[in-house]
């Protein structure tokens, strides 16, 4: 009786290290649109917030549910960086437009959040981005002098 292969087994994605990252980096723009939200702020704080939340959630969906691996035709990491770091110029926008003025408690937590949110957008960029150069695919695929063959 032949032995069946072991196959490999793939982490789910919220036990990753991206997918840890995503999901702090949800948490903290929730609180931080929570705290906006509960400060009567400015509506543009509430509405970026919020559309960062959603674009984040509906991130964290599309990779558990495996879509990424269903549509082939876009390529995700780039979407993701490009996602990662436009967020984070977002929101250290109306974090810092938070920060300035003098105003109540629940305006300065909410930017605060906003700004380690930002921080965490730019290290989940920074994870996929790393794992774009150290894993490349394609005709951009680097090989090694060495294992080149001469005739």
């Amino acid at each position: 009786m032949p032995t069946p292969k072991p196959r490999a087994q793939s982490r789910p994605f919220c036990f990753s290290v991206k997918g840890q990252v995503k999901i702090l980096r949800l948490a903290l723009t929730v609180t931080s649109m929570t705290f906006f939200i509960i400060a009567q702020a400015p509506e543009p704080y509430i509405v970026i917030t919020g559309f960062e939340v959603t674009v984040t959630f509906f991130s964290i969906f599309l990779y558990v549910v495996r879509l990424d691996r269903l549509v082939n035709c876009i390529f995700w990491p780039l979407l993701d960086v490009i996602n990662s770091l436009v967020t984070a110029v977002f929101l250290i926008t109306v974090s810092i437009l938070a920060l300035i003025p003098e105003s109540t408690t629940y305006i300065v937590l909410g930017g605060v959040f906003g700004l380690v949110a930002s921080l965490f957008c730019i290290a989940d960029g920074a994870l996929i981005y790393r794992k774009l150069l150290f894993n490349p695919s394609g005709p951009y695929q680097k090989s090694a002098v060495h294992d080149k063959l001469v005739v």
